[in-house]
């Protein structure tokens, strides 16, 4: 029997459900999820393996119009997913607004000829609309003759997510595995923890203090006897987002602390004390120098 293997790139909008998606069909969380758009900024890399195949995700940021060098260097991880994958999933939200579907068409209408790429197109959330605009909706793309498949869905509530991953393996060409059979992500348990607590502070704080934070972990133990130690910096851009994330008497990141360290425990299953210090460094989201060391190259 022939073996497939290949990259996908996920790819649509801000807040389309791309990771949710990925966490529905690795059957697991590796992504961050939330509400609040521009959850991702950097490419994940997820790995799904089977005995007939192995698909290497590559979860993206949502296509936005960059305003700042950060968001820039989001994008072009966007484009540099593009340009490894083999099958292309675009995802849309069932109901895209107005500036929603002008970026995607601007985005994509341009764009899918020249790719010559497989694209397969995704109609995330179909939960929370009507039966006949999803078929409505289903017909039109069909009838515009640019994608290999066109599928509805639901990741959160994991309804067709199997279809979806059988359409990817059909699309797929023939090869052998990249990725030993138990590896599921190519990134360390550090990443993962920066990332973990940045998903809480996107769930403990509103407004523009999450855009302008960065987590990174300064030091990271892991101890035979008693609980690993984790020292993490929250790195934001001006004093009085400082001052928000403390809180009160260190109220607000105490709290923070709490539901970090539950959640970095659940993803590691072992018990850690975890440290959180907050640093201004303003402007970093426009800072060449400042976002290669947090790791946004424009190669990456």
């Amino acid at each position: 029997m022939n073996h497939k293997s290949g990259y996908v790139a996920i790819l649509g909008l801000p807040n389309s459900g791309k990771s949710t998606l990925l966490n529905a069909i690795l059957g697991q969380k590796l992504a961050i999820t939330n509400p609040k758009p521009q959850t991702t900024r950097k490419k994940i890399l997820g790995i799904l393996t089977e005995k007939e195949y192995q698909v290497i995700f590559l979860d993206t940021p949502g296509i936005i119009n960059p305003s700042y060098l950060l968001q820039q260097r989001m994008m072009q991880q966007v484009e540099s997913s593009i340009k490894d994958a083999d099958v292309l999933l675009i995802l849309i939200d069932a109901y895209t607004d107005s500036t929603g579907k002008k970026i995607f068409k601007t985005f994509f209408g341009k764009n899918l000829e020249r790719l010559k790429k497989n694209v397969i197109l995704i109609i995330n959330k179909i939960d929370l609309i009507e039966q006949e605009d999803v078929v409505k909706m289903i017909k039109h793309f069909e009838d515009l003759k640019k994608y290999k498949a066109v599928i509805p869905i639901s990741a959160l509530e994991n309804f067709n997510v199997d279809r979806v991953t059988q359409i990817i393996v059909d699309e797929l060409p023939d090869g052998p595995s990249f990725y030993p059979d138990d590896v599921v992500a190519d990134e360390n348990e550090r990443f993962f923890v920066s990332e973990i607590i940045r998903e809480k502070i996107l769930e403990q704080f509103s407004e523009e203090v999450p855009y302008s934070c960065e987590v990174l972990i300064a030091d990271y133990k892991e101890r035979e006897e008693g609980k690993d130690y984790i020292s993490a910096e929250i790195v934001v851009e001006r004093d009085s987002q400082k001052a928000i994330i403390v809180g009160k008497d260190g109220s607000k990141i105490k709290k923070l602390g709490t539901v970090a360290r539950e959640a970095v425990e659940d993803f590691l299953q072992r018990k850690v004390f975890l440290e959180l210090r907050v640093k201004v460094r303003k402007n970093w989201r426009s800072d060449e120098n400042m976002l290669k060391a947090f790791g946004y190259s424009p190669d990456k």
